[in-house]
């Protein structure tokens, strides 16, 4: 049997590889076998194209940032993602295709119809995605709070992840069908709840 494709989504400071980390824990909890990975990365090209995005010490024109995401994200899928679904698994994510829409197309104003048209090309739509809605006030405090140096996204700045929340919440409006908008303000333990009531509601069996 198939598995299912979980992707948790938001701005920087929502909370999601946290999230992302309890969630595949409460799914093996209840028997499921999980595959937890994340975006950019989570197979070994994907993970080189990731330090270079975050942390290379040349920047990228918008056009070509997004075109690396995507290399990024068929490396993903095609060693990572499609196999662990063949197999049954169920894949937990932190950040997918939607993060590229908010991020690249939202944020720096890369052409959307482009974005929309690699998505579609990549084959693979997830079966749930999460939508961590963070407050600004919250989400500075926490970037402020993390350790070591921030990264090139983490570092931009007010105005863009401003508009990197408007776009998660109408890629989440957008498509009601896949999303569920999680209020990510409050403490771990409570989004944790929010988001096994959503998953639950998806798949009664998810939890056990």
């Amino acid at each position: 049997m198939a598995g299912r494709f979980i992707t948790l989504e938001g701005g920087e400071g929502a909370g999601k590889s946290t999230q992302a980390r309890l969630l595949a824990a409460a799914l093996r909890g209840a028997g499921h076998a999980v595959r937890l990975t994340r975006e950019p990365g989570g197979a070994p090209g994907a993970e080189q194209l990731r330090d270079l995005l975050l942390h290379g010490t040349e920047g990228f024109v918008a056009e070509a940032e997004t075109l690396l995401h995507f290399a990024a994200r068929a490396e993903h899928l095609a060693r990572t993602v499609r196999p662990a679904l063949a197999g049954g698994e169920w894949v937990v994510c932190d950040r997918f295709a939607d993060s590229t829409m908010a991020y690249q197309g939202y944020g720096h104003g890369v052409d959307r119809g482009m974005i929309a048209t690699l998505t579609a090309m990549m084959g693979t739509v997830p079966d749930l995605t999460l939508v961590l809605d963070v407050s600004a006030a919250v989400a500075a405090r926490r970037r402020a709070g993390r350790a070591g140096a921030a990264d090139r996204y983490e570092a931009l700045d007010e105005a863009f992840h401003a508009r990197v929340r408007a776009g998660f919440r109408a890629i989440a409006a957008a498509d009601p069908a896949r999303c569920a908008r999680i209020d990510a303000d409050p403490d771990p333990a409570s989004v944790q709840a929010a988001i096994r009531v959503a998953v639950s509601a998806r798949w009664p069996e998810a939890m056990g």
